[in-house]
């Protein structure tokens, strides 16, 4: 399976600078669009709910991390939003895990919405081997615990992961092929990293596996951000 549009992350510190980005696309394009922490923790749900009026699907970025009960009562509240997507961690767990899509599950009911695809986060793409080993103390390598931590989700019912587009095939023939893939970490030929180890082109994250692309700087910090989301699309449907 493969989202057709790439993720646009709106990694913005409030509202206004938000919805000026988005004023530059026209009034009636659908994008598909990350809220993260950042923003939801600025401006809360009504953020999503004013994104989805415009016609916008969204992908909620809040990677819930907690004991099951609480992650379960905190998916129950999101599944009521009408979002896309979600994330939860892997590390949390198969019982964390299987309580997220339930309370996920009955949110969703609740308000008469749509479940969401509920992601697992596997290893951030700000994390190198050199951190695995020194840092979380795994006895594995990086391509182990991440593929490690999709079998988990897969296993507890979850709809896909977010992982690096370097391991999206590994995982793939790990879980299936209709299991997601999302991988953030992408930018145009020549951007600038940033704070991210583990990037790669749209088109080399495509012939990789990847399910669904995450592009933040590449679009939101490029100078004419429509002619870069306009390059993405077309490197990742080609």
């Amino acid at each position: 399976m493969k989202i057709d549009r790439p993720i646009i992350a709106l990694d913005f510190p409030d509202k206004e600078i938000c919805l000026n980005f988005l004023k530059q696309f026209p009034k009636d394009e659908s994008l598909f669009v990350k809220i993260g922490m950042e923003l939801f923790y600025a401006e809360g749900p009504d953020m999503v709910k004013e994104l989805k009026a415009m016609g916008h699907d969204i992908f909620l970025d809040l990677k819930c991390h907690d004991i099951p009960h609480t992650v379960e009562a905190t998916m129950r509240i999101l599944g009521k939003l009408g979002v896309a997507l979600t994330t939860t961690h892997a590390p949390g767990g198969s019982e964390m895990l299987k309580a997220a899509k339930n309370g996920l599950i009955e949110g969703a009911l609740q308000a008469g919405q749509k479940t969401p695809r509920l992601l697992a986060i596997t290893q951030l793409t700000s994390t190198d081997e050199r951190m695995v080993k020194e840092e979380q103390l795994l006895s594995c390598n990086l391509n182990e615990s991440v593929k490690s931590y999709a079998k988990l989700a897969y296993a507890s019912n979850l709809d896909g992961v977010v992982c690096s587009a370097y391991e999206a095939q590994m995982i793939a023939e790990a879980t299936s092929p209709d299991f997601l893939r999302v991988t953030p970490g992408i930018r145009l030929l020549g951007g600038d990293a940033g704070d991210q180890k583990r990037v790669m082109t749209p088109d080399k994250a495509a012939q990789n596996g990847s399910s669904a692309l995450v592009v933040g700087r590449s679009i939101t910090q490029a100078p004419d951000a429509i002619l870069a989301y306009r390059q993405v699309c077309d490197l990742w449907r080609n």
